[in-house]
């Protein structure tokens, strides 16, 4: 069949371009063997890719412990977290139990005029720690308690150690955190954790909690704490910004080091820390990560105030999701390789992740 010339031409041309469009999509297709966004495809196959994954286990949460009853005080800079009364505290304890939160870490607001130079009350069997410790231990029995065992909560100073002139004395400071920890083991502490940052006050711990039968007693070591700035609403908390005199960059680590983090981390272990832990947390993921890595050790991070008050100050001005901020910063501590996390959302992030479940 010979086609008239028109339609000839408008064959052609219809066939030239549908040459043209096929060609165009050749050319748009890249011969790739790997194509990572196959497995992004649906939530089914994200899930079941997925490297890392927070769950409740992971958590620990931080509290404050006040005088009174049926105390609850607010702490400004940190939207959401409040001083507890002991009997409060209790509370909390019952709460985190049924979130299925593994542990609590209690930190006191001692009064202004229990507060000395020798910080004294941090050996009171009856200080709030203690008090809290007996309180909660009745009533939860199976709830984890760390306590914290440092001297900043109980000195005029504001400083962690004895201080003597303007030098913190550290053997000195050493002895009486022993006793301190005694004290708190004796009143049901699971976790003894000095956060202090002495050298040589992890062994002269467990040594002081073995002779007086505390073996199953373990240390989390603040092995790697900085001098950070993000510190600023935990000592709101516990009334320290109002005591301090200068500052802590002669015993807590200098921000600049990572080498350093290692060598206090390999010290805290030979002299028996259970658990190690750097703190702060989302700026040091570095620490972390090599800590993890070089030691294989149970290593927990603190997600501190200032990071809490950040998200939460943004999340407050709508700047960003506060959900989904929160759960992915404490996601990257699990990516980074810690085994738990301190943290303050801790019973906000429980409820979040049984509603995702």
């Amino acid at each position: 069949m010979v086609w008239p010339l028109p339609q000839r031409q408008e064959r052609d041309l219809k066939r030239g371009r549908e040459a043209a469009a096929a060609s165009a999509t050749a050319a748009k297709k890249l011969d790739l063997a790997s194509r990572l966004r196959r497995n992004r495809k649906a939530d089914w196959a994200r899930r079941l890719v997925r490297e890392n994954t927070l769950t409740v286990d992971d958590l620990i949460w931080p509290i404050f412990i006040c005088e009174g009853e049926r105390t609850r005080q607010p702490v400004g800079s940190m939207p959401g977290v409040e001083r507890l009364s002991v009997d409060e505290a209790v509370h909390a304890g019952t709460e985190a139990a049924e979130l299925g939160i593994p542990a609590l870490a209690l930190f006191p607001f001692t009064e202004p005029g229990l507060r000395n130079e020798q910080a004294s009350e941090a050996l009171n069997p009856e200080n709030l720690v203690c008090c809290a410790c007996r309180a909660i231990k009745r009533k939860v029995p199976n709830l984890g308690l760390i306590t914290d065992v440092a001297l900043d909560p109980y000195t005029s100073h504001g400083h962690d150690g004895i201080l003597r002139g303007e030098q913190i004395v550290n053997d000195e400071t050493v002895f009486v955190l022993v006793e301190q920890a005694l004290n708190q083991a004796r009143a049901g502490a699971d976790i003894i954790a000095p956060s202090d940052m002495m050298d040589g006050r992890v062994g002269a711990i467990r040594a002081g909690l073995d002779a007086e039968n505390f073996e199953e007693v373990q240390i989390l070591a603040y092995a790697a704490k900085y001098a950070s700035a993000f510190y600023g609403p935990f000592r709101d908390a516990v009334g320290t910004n109002a005591t301090l005199i200068g500052d802590k960059r002669t015993y807590q680590m200098d921000p600049a080091n990572s080498d350093e983090a290692l060598r206090e981390v390999a010290l805290d272990i030979e002299e028996g820390a259970d658990m190690v832990m750097v703190k702060p947390g989302l700026p040091y993921l570095d620490i972390i990560f090599r800590v993890k890595e070089r030691f294989g050790m149970p290593t927990f991070a603190y997600q501190v105030s200032g990071e809490y008050a950040m998200i939460m100050a943004a999340a407050e001005r709508g700047f960003i999701d506060g959900d989904k901020a929160m759960l992915e910063s404490l996601l990257g501590f699990k990516r980074a390789g810690a085994d738990a996390i301190l943290t303050y959302f801790a019973p906000r992030a429980a409820k979040r992740l049984k509603e995702m479940a």
